[in-house]
């Protein structure tokens, strides 16, 4: 008999309320409902709307149980980093702010007054990145920390408001460079250095948690029964990553999206000097699995690009981007995906332009040789990130699994297997939503285990492969590139 559960995948730009079916070896997922999620700019600063963002979420939760569907559970995921606050009668007390907020500068100021980098990557294993929540807790006031009865990350602040338990998962808690791999816990030296006050950090728990009932008030509002809800990998890439439709060694993948997450999944983590110095992380994932791996500004660089032409009144949709791009010359010309000036938002192909011009390089005037040179760069930036994982890990991989909705950009994925010098498989889009509903199949005891999960997800998806060609171009374009690198400006990441 198929069994129905319900994953609330928050992204960063949009979220949706999924419907997954499984049916013995084959997993459906649906869109119930999607909703955009705008930051906003108030005050002064750069913020989420929570509140609009779970009102969206009952709404798909009244349509699907219109639909009178024998739902098991939910579980919620997000994105890392950010993190709510509540007081004690559970109520959020406002801002919730956005990683992009200029208050995260001030806040590495302030953490590393107290306490020096290597210091805490030896406590935490986790890459520097300024949005990082121990970066935000010290840019955070006083005040509102001493009104705070609990802080829960984005995915766990969900969970809460579903069920009234207020847990954090362990993937999630990972992102938040306040939580020690070693002990599973949350650090007493990090908080106690950076006078953060340990009551309102809660238990971790580990994925697939059953933490509790539907709250009544949800339910009666919604018109569900008051079914599970679910800790699943409350993290968006571990959930996807939990889906990489793979077996055996060997492997890396990219969760690709706005960031690209690249990575490999161990046993253990990595924390030594040579980890530090190249700026890797060592994330949670299901079963205390670790995934070693570093964040990559990715299509984000291509989004806001569609963004800028869009309010110049050049619409040009993502196929079309790419039908320019693969138009165009090869190789005319190369950025840094991950210098700092292509983190911030607003006239990127302009950014783009004076990088190249920067560089001694002619600066592409068109669309197509923009988007081009981006796909290119992030290319060549995976096979520098690959190497590296090898260099870490001290083997090499054989093949690369690309999740996420980047997955869809073939011409990306072809140019990556052709940086890499490997195949490329692509699949599936859905991965964050098949890991989070597969992630409670197993906490209910419906699927057996991780292996098995992968599986349903190899047998449920039509994965793509894309095989290495052009070679030569490629490897001199490499080296093109590495001498870029020596010259651009310091990364953001």
């Amino acid at each position: 008999m198929a069994k129905h559960y319900l994953a609330c995948d928050l992204g960063a730009e949009s979220g949706r309320l999924m419907l997954g079916t499984l049916d013995g070896s084959r997993l459906e997922l649906e869109e119930i409902h999607r909703f955009t999620n705008t930051p906003l700019r108030l005050d002064g600063s750069l913020q989420w709307n929570i509140p609009l963002l779970f009102d969206e979420l009952k709404i798909g939760l009244r349509l699907i149980a219109s639909r009178k569907i024998p739902i098991q559970s939910i579980g919620c995921d997000a994105w890392g980093v950010d993190y709510v606050l509540f007081d004690d009668a559970g109520k959020i007390i406002s801002p919730t702010f956005h990683y992009r907020d200029d208050r995260c500068a001030r806040g590495v100021e302030a953490a590393y007054s107290k306490i020096n980098w290597p210091a805490i990557f030896a406590e935490t294993g986790i890459q520097f990145i300024p949005i990082n929540t121990i970066f935000q807790l010290a840019a955070e006031s006083s005040k509102r920390l001493a009104r705070a009865r609990r802080l829960l990350m984005i995915g766990d602040a969900f969970n809460f408001l579903l069920s009234g338990v207020a847990k954090i998962e362990e993937s999630m808690a990972s992102t938040s460079q306040l939580y020690n791999p070693r002990t599973r816990n949350w650090s007493a030296r990090l908080l106690d250095t950076l006078n953060l006050p340990a009551k309102i950090f809660p238990e971790i728990v580990s994925s697939g948690t059953r933490l509790g009932k539907l709250l009544p008030s949800i339910a009666t509002e919604t018109g569900l029964p008051p079914i599970e809800v679910i800790a699943t990998c409350a993290h968006d890439t571990a959930a996807a990553v939990a889906a990489v439709p793979t077996s055996g060694g060997n492997w890396a993948y990219i969760s690709s999206g706005t960031w690209s997450l690249m990575g490999a999944e161990l046993s253990s983590p990595i924390i030594s000097d040579a980890c530090r110095e190249l700026n890797f992380t060592n994330e949670i994932g299901f079963g205390g699995t670790v995934r070693l791996l570093k964040n990559i500004v990715g299509l984000w660089i291509v989004q806001e690009c569609r963004r800028e032409w869009s309010r110049a009144g050049d619409e040009l949709d993502y196929a079309m981007l790419a039908s320019l791009a693969a138009e165009s010359p090869p190789f005319a010309s190369l950025i840094n995906p991950a210098d700092a000036r292509f983190a911030k938002p607003g006239e990127m192909p302009a950014k783009i332009a004076a990088f190249c011009r920067e560089t001694s390089q002619p600066a592409p005037t068109t669309p197509g040789a923009t988007i081009r040179c981006v796909l290119e760069s992030l290319a060549l930036l995976y096979r520098k990130t690959r190497n590296q994982i090898e260099q870490l890990i001290g083997k090499k991989l054989e093949r690369l699994h690309v999740v996420g909705g980047g997955g869809r950009n073939g011409l990306l994925n072809q140019f990556t297997a052709n940086a890499l010098q490997i195949p490329v498989l692509a699949g599936p889009v859905e991965a964050t939503a098949a890991g989070n509903v597969l992630v409670q199949a197993i906490a209910l005891g419906d699927v057996s285990s991780l292996a098995a999960a992968r599986k349903i997800v190899a047998d449920s998806t039509a994965i793509q492969t894309f095989l290495p060609c052009e070679t030569a171009l490629w490897n001199q374009a490499n080296e093109r590139f590495e001498r870029l690198l020596e010259r651009s400006v310091a990364p953001i990441l």
